[in-house]
């Protein structure tokens, strides 16, 4: 009878494993899409003749989707489940790669990249529910989680050399092309193994469409009003109306929040000094490191030489630092120390990263001036992260942990997208001002990429500020105990 049992139960894990391999296969591709298109950034924009204040645009114009529609598709998956949700994501998101990587101008790759960023969100706003769902037992979700955390991590690391190599022998249209394998099967997959999650009520419940529309217009305006801001493209009165017109649009989000019935974002969340404090500092920590990741490519290529296999491998400190503390030791760490105080050290070290790398000279040579650096930020993210993540989450009441989760997401890409655009920003108008006054080129773009990752830094260190100001020390034993899973605190009712 036992020997039955086994069976059975080795048989009912197998679809489990499957199912598991499937949501973090479409992760794998998101975390992959980041990183090698940053390296492949210099080659599109020679190709496609992209202007230096144009170029944040590749990126961005997939991360104000991919942050403005978390909460609609958090939304959507509660209402019509998240098996649909995840599979028409990851459906999108492949056809969208498909769009990129056969673009011949300008328009069309950044069409192709929206896109995707509409695939990510839908994806990725189900796929943390999906997995709890599948192990709800406590020791096969940790274990799950660690293997969806390795996936993200290790993602990272692979796309920073994929990129090198696939844009330098094969060309950048093949680091989106790449995308295509991997999704058809996934997909195919998913269609026949995934179990229906969280079926819902249907759409006649409301998702709350006119709230997504004004947050994504508004965040895009906003962003594309900062990434102007240096260029000759507009006066400078059409830039304040822009900016005019993406603030009224995110109050609108924000007073329509207040009234709906079934918002996409119940504003009594903030009512939790905790959560509150800790989204700040998530907005800060995203939009130093994308900012910082998509500046320092540029720097690599254009004042140290580098080509694009030299700089993914250039990139490799951080990615392993951070994939072996986040993995192996934060955990740890936060069950000894407390989350609060391993979030400040991990500040410490990111900001000092950041400090030292806009000392960098223009003839500076990588294991010196670079490669220590990214030694101490992957220190810092790997301690900074996952520790502000889990503040982020640690004052939510159980019924609150899905409104909780799409904040959380929406702040990281939200910043993320809003620091690239005002780092980007930064970097070329001070290098513009400097060649206009007579300074070398190199010299010149240098300078500017070592403004921005002070500007940086300074993002970093204001994120210390409110987490030491803001955040209260944990439960101690309570937290040494359970440091996955910290005591809810219940967030006031409206």
């Amino acid at each position: 009878m036992s020997l039955d049992r086994t069976s059975a139960d080795s048989r009912s894990a197998r679809p489990r494993a499957l199912a598991l391999a499937i949501l973090c296969a479409m992760q794998l591709m998101i975390v992959l899409d980041g990183t090698v298109v940053t390296v492949a950034l210099p080659r599109i924009q020679g190709d496609l003749g992209f202007s230096q204040g144009a170029l944040s645009w590749v990126v961005n114009s997939y991360l104000i989707p991919f942050a403005g529609l978390l909460l609609l598709a958090g939304r959507l998956g509660d209402l019509i489940g998240g098996k649909r949700v995840f599979l028409t994501g990851l459906a999108t998101f492949t056809a969208a790669s498909l769009l990129c990587g056969t673009a011949t101008g300008q328009e069309l790759l950044l069409a192709g990249r929206f896109l995707q960023g509409v695939g990510a969100a839908l994806a990725s706003a189900v796929v943390l529910g999906m997995i709890v769902a599948l192990y709800p037992e406590p020791g096969g979700q940790a274990k799950a989680m660690g293997v969806y955390s390795f996936v993200s991590a290790g993602g990272a690391s692979v796309g920073l050399i994929a990129g090198g190599v696939i844009s330098q022998t094969l060309g950048w249209h093949w680091v989106f092309l790449i995308n295509l394998p991997l999704g058809a099967l996934a997909l195919a997959a998913g269609i026949r193994t995934l179990a229906a999650h969280g079926g819902g009520p249907g759409l006649r419940e409301g998702a709350d469409a006119l709230g997504a529309l004004l947050v994504t217009t508004g965040l895009s305006l906003g962003v594309f009003t900062i990434s102007q801001a240096s260029q000759d493209t507009f006066t400078p009165g059409g830039l304040a109306l822009c900016g005019a017109v993406s603030v009224v649009l995110l109050a609108a989000f924000v007073l329509r929040q207040a009234r709906a019935a079934r918002p996409l974002l119940a504003l009594r969340i903030f009512r939790s000094r905790e959560i509150t404090g800790a989204n700040l500092a998530v907005v800060l920590v995203f939009a130093a490191g994308f900012g910082f990741q998509f500046l320092n490519a540029l720097y690599l290529q254009r004042v140290l030489g580098f080509d694009s296999m030299l700089t993914g491998l250039a990139f490799l400190p951080a990615p392993v630092v951070i994939g072996t503390l986040s993995l192996l030791f934060t955990a740890r760490l936060t069950a000894r120390f407390g989350t609060r105080r391993v979030l400040l050290t991990g500040l410490l070290f990111l900001g000092a990263g950041l400090l030292l790398l806009g000392r960098a000279p223009v003839g500076g040579d990588y294991w010196v001036d670079v490669a220590p650096t990214l030694v101490l930020q992957g220190f810092g993210m790997g301690l900074a992260v996952p520790s502000v993540i889990m503040r982020a989450m640690s004052g939510t009441a159980p019924e609150d942990a899905g409104l909780a989760s799409g904040l959380n997401n929406t702040a990281q890409q939200a910043g993320a997208a809003v620091g690239l655009a005002v780092l980007a920003t930064v970097a070329t108008s001070h290098s513009a001002t400097l060649a206009a006054r007579g300074v070398p080129r190199v010299q010149a773009l240098r300078d500017g990429y070592s403004l921005a990752f002070l500007c940086a830094a300074g993002f970093v260190f204001l994120a210390w500020a409110i987490a030491f100001l803001v955040l209260r020390d944990g439960p101690g034993p309570q937290e040494a105990d359970h440091p996955e899973q910290p005591a809810p605190r219940s967030i006031p009712a409206r």
